[in-house]
C-alpha cells in the first residue's frame, strides 16, 4: 500500500482522522502497513508492546486468563487504536491480543515516540485521550470481571445457607400432614366422649401451654432419654400404650400438669386427651420451624438485596456503612461457617453517613473479609469492626492467619498479583479495592505479623 493511500485511510480513520493533515503524513511516512489473519497474534500477555496500532480494517480482542481460562476483557475494530501509546506507563501488555478476522494495521514503532510528542502535537492529543478511554474500559472490565469471579464464590456459600432453611420447611412440611391427619382424628375421638364443660374447660387451659417455647428443643439425648422415661413411667400407671410417650414427652407439660389432667378426666378419657394435646403440641412446633425457616431465607435474600444494592442508580448517595458491613457478613457467612471460622462484627450506633456507591463499598467489604477467610485456619476468628474517625469512619477487618510476608507486602495491590493457588485467585481483589476506596476519597492500609493481619479503609464522611 503506497503512503498517498494510508494517508487517505487516516483521513477518514474515526479516531485520528481530525488531526492536521501534515501530522497525518507523518504518520504515514513512519508507519509500517500490516495484515493479520484471522487467529494471529499482535501481542502476548507480558511481553513488551514495541508499536502502536491503527486499526484501518478488521477486529482485534485481548484475553486474560484470571484463573479460570481465558476471558475476552476488550476488543477493538477498524477506526480504533491500541498498542502502545505516548505517556503509557505498561510495561508489558495484559493479556494476548489476536486477531479475530482478517485485520489491517499501521504500526508506529515506539522508538517514534519522542518526534511525534514533539512535532505532531494534535495528533498526539487525540492518542492520549485514547489512553485514558482504554484505561477506563480495562478497569470497568476488571472490575465487572472480579464482580462476576466474586458471585461464583459467594454462590456456593448462599447455596448451603439457603438449603438449610428450604430443607426445614420440606421436612416440617411432610410432618405437618401426617400430624394433622392425627390432630383430627383425636379430635374426633374426644367429641365421641362426650366431656363436660367442666373437663373441657381443664383441657382447653392445658393445651394453651402448648404455645409455649418447648423446653424439649433444647434437652440433651441423655436427658430426653430420661424425660421419656418418666413420662413412660407415668403413663404406665394409668394404663395407657407406650405408643404416645414419645409424643406426650415432646410437650412443655410437668408430671404435675399431666397428673391434674388425669384428675380432671379420669382415665378413661385420658388416652385421646394425651394424643390430642400431642398432636396439637407437634401441629405448633412445625409451624413455627416452618416460620423462622421461612423468616430465614427471607432475611438471607434481603441481605443479598443490600449487599447488591439491586434496584439503586449508580450514583452517590449516603451509605449506611454499619448496614452494608451486616449484608456482607451475611452472605459470607455460610463460606466462614464451612470452614469452620468464627466470623464477628461490631460497629458503633452512631457512624456517620458515607458519600458514595453502596455497592461499590460492599466489594470492598466483600473482597477484604472474603480474603480474610481464605488466610485463617480452620477454627480461626475474624473480626470486622467500624469506629468513628475524624468524622468519617474506619472499618477494620483483621484475621489470625499466618500474616503477609514481609517481602510481599508492597505488592498485594498490585494488578494480577496473587499469593492463592492456580485457579483459585485472579490477582484482582485488591487492586480492585484500592480503586473503589479511592474513588471514595478514602485510604486503604495493611499492617501484618504472624498471626495477625489488619486491613484498615478510612472514609471520609459526607
Amino acid at each position: 500500500m503506497t503512503e498517498v493511500d494510508l494517508v487517505e485511510r487516516l483521513v477518514a480513520h474515526r479516531t485520528l482522522g481530525s488531526a492536521p493533515l501534515p501530522q497525518l503524513q507523518w504518520l504515514a511516512s513512519r508507519g509500517v502497513f500490516h495484515r493479520f489473519a484471522a487467529g494471529e497474534v499482535l501481542g502476548i500477555k507480558g511481553e513488551m508492546i514495541p508499536s502502536l496500532y491503527v486499526l484501518l480494517t478488521g477486529h482485534v480482542a485481548i484475553r486474560v486468563d484470571r484463573g479460570s481460562g481465558r476471558l475476552q476483557v476488550i476488543e477493538w475494530y477498524g477506526g480504533d487504536v491500541t498498542g502502545f501509546l505516548p505517556y503509557s506507563r505498561l510495561t508489558g501488555a495484559p493479556g494476548t491480543s489476536t486477531a479475530e478476522e482478517t485485520t489491517e494495521v499501521l504500526a508506529l514503532h515506539r522508538d517514534h515516540f519522542p518526534e511525534l510528542i514533539s512535532s505532531c502535537h494534535e495528533l498526539t492529543a487525540l492518542l492520549v485521550h485514547v489512553m485514558l478511554d482504554r484505561a477506563r474500559r480495562f478497569t470497568s472490565a476488571d472490575l465487572q470481571t472480579e464482580k462476576l469471579i466474586s458471585l461464583g464464590r459467594l454462590s456456593a456459600g448462599l447455596a448451603h445457607e439457603l438449603n438449610n432453611p428450604a430443607s426445614a420447611v420440606a421436612r416440617s412440611a411432610e410432618e405437618l400432614s401426617g400430624c394433622l391427619f392425627e390432630l383430627e382424628a383425636s379430635a374426633l375421638a374426644l367429641g365421641a366422649a362426650g366431656l363436660t364443660s367442666e373437663q373441657l374447660g381443664v383441657l382447653s387451659e392445658v393445651r394453651k401451654r402448648c404455645s409455649e417455647p418447648d423446653p424439649s428443643v433444647a434437652l440433651g439425648p441423655m436427658e430426653r432419654a430420661d424425660r421419656e422415661d418418666e413420662v413412660g413411667d407415668w403413663m404406665a400407671g394409668h394404663g395407657l400404650r407406650g405408643e404416645l410417650v414419645e409424643g406426650v414427652a415432646e410437650t412443655p407439660l410437668s408430671l404435675a400438669e399431666l397428673e391434674g389432667l388425669a384428675r380432671a378426666l379420669g382415665d378413661e378419657h385420658l388416652g385421646h386427651a394425651l394424643r390430642s394435646l400431642a398432636a396439637t403440641c407437634q401441629v405448633r412446633r412445625l409451624a413455627t420451624e416452618v416460620r423462622m425457616a421461612a423468616r430465614r431465607v427471607h432475611d438471607l435474600v434481603k441481605s443479598v438485596k443490600g449487599f447488591a444494592h439491586m434496584g439503586q442508580q449508580a450514583s452517590k448517595k449516603p451509605v449506611d456503612i454499619r448496614q452494608g458491613l451486616t449484608d456482607t457478613l451475611a452472605v459470607l457467612r455460610g463460606k466462614a461457617r464451612q470452614k469452620s471460622v468464627s466470623l464477628t462484627l461490631e460497629a458503633a450506633d452512631d457512624l456517620p453517613l458515607i458519600d458514595g456507591f453502596g455497592g461499590e463499598l460492599n466489594q470492598v467489604w466483600q473482597n477484604l473479609i472474603d480474603n480474610a477467610i481464605d488466610a485463617t485456619p480452620p477454627e480461626g476468628h475474624v473480626s470486622v469492626s467500624a469506629a468513628r474517625k475524624d468524622g468519617g469512619v474506619v472499618v477494620r477487618v483483621t484475621d489470625d492467619g499466618p500474616g503477609v510476608p514481609e517481602k510481599l507486602k508492597d505488592r498485594i495491590f498490585e494488578p494480577f498479583f496473587t499469593t492463592k493457588p492456580q485457579g483459585e485467585g485472579t490477582g484482582l481483589g485488591l487492586d480492585i479495592v484500592r480503586r473503589l476506596v479511592r474513588v471514595h476519597n478514602g485510604l486503604i492500609e495493611v499492617a501484618s505479623r504472624p498471626g495477625c493481619t489488619e486491613f484498615r479503609v478510612i472514609l471520609p464522611g459526607t
